[in-house]
């Protein structure tokens, strides 16, 4: 099955690679683009994408503010944000307006690709990179709340992951909290890309979560890995 996806950004020449690099994949299929805001709702009535990839700077829009129009207004779409930013405050505002997906402009075709198939299949996915900057402002306010008192909350018990990952498991997930890439983690570790993969797809299976996001957060969690 074909996926429809709409791609918005204000830069033509962009768009155009965006476009070459999604059509390389069978199942996708860019059905509509658009440099801003202004006319993104027509053109999704008229394509009804499945997915929106969209930058989060754009003239005469607020990004937040049209992740939040097109969740609201089209409530089986998907917005994936392609962005240069990436500090948590970025990803805060585009997760908490409904985006499902944050990825950075940096990525390479396989990654982008990847990352679409992802939430194609009912995952999130946020960039490494972004993913663990805001997961040290996550535990930087939990640890502030816990010295102040408040929610209750308290630093977790650290547990070792002995009886349910391999020692090399173990390497790739404290990389993976690192915000290494797939490729980052295979020169660290001197091991294939391709390795790296396996790797992280077993270790999903036995954590039993739906992505690298769920991943880390999980471990981090359990006390299995370092803020580094």
């Amino acid at each position: 099955m074909t996926l429809k996806i709409m791609v918005v950004d204000d830069h033509q020449l962009f768009r155009e690679g965006i476009k070459r690099i999604l059509e390389l994949e069978d199942s996708f299929e860019v059905v509509a683009e658009a440099e801003n805001g202004k006319n993104i709702i027509a053109k999704i009535r008229e394509s009804k994408p499945e997915i929106v990839l969209m930058d989060l700077n754009m003239p005469n829009v607020n990004g937040a503010d049209a992740i939040a129009l097109l969740v609201r207004q089209f409530p089986g779409i998907k917005v994936i944000i392609l962005t240069i930013h990436e500090s948590d405050e970025y990803v805060t505002k585009a997760l908490s307006s409904g985006a499902v997906g944050y990825l950075l402009k940096e990525m390479d075709a396989k990654e982008l690709i990847e990352a679409i198939k992802i939430v194609r299949d009912g995952g999130a996915y946020i960039h490494p990179k972004a993913a663990i900057k805001l997961i040290r402002e996550y535990r930087h306010l939990a640890s502030t709340n816990n010295a102040q008192g408040s929610y209750g909350y308290q630093q977790p018990e650290v547990k070792l992951p002995i009886p349910l990952l391999t020692h090399r498991e173990c390497e790739v997930l404290q990389l993976m909290t690192d915000g290494n890439s797939n490729r980052g983690i295979g020169e660290t570790l001197f091991i294939s890309e391709k390795t790296v993969k396996n790797h992280v797809s077993s270790i999903l299976q036995k954590m039993r979560v739906n992505d690298r996001t769920q991943a880390v957060v999980t471990a981090i969690k359990r006390g299995w890995v370092y803020i580094r």
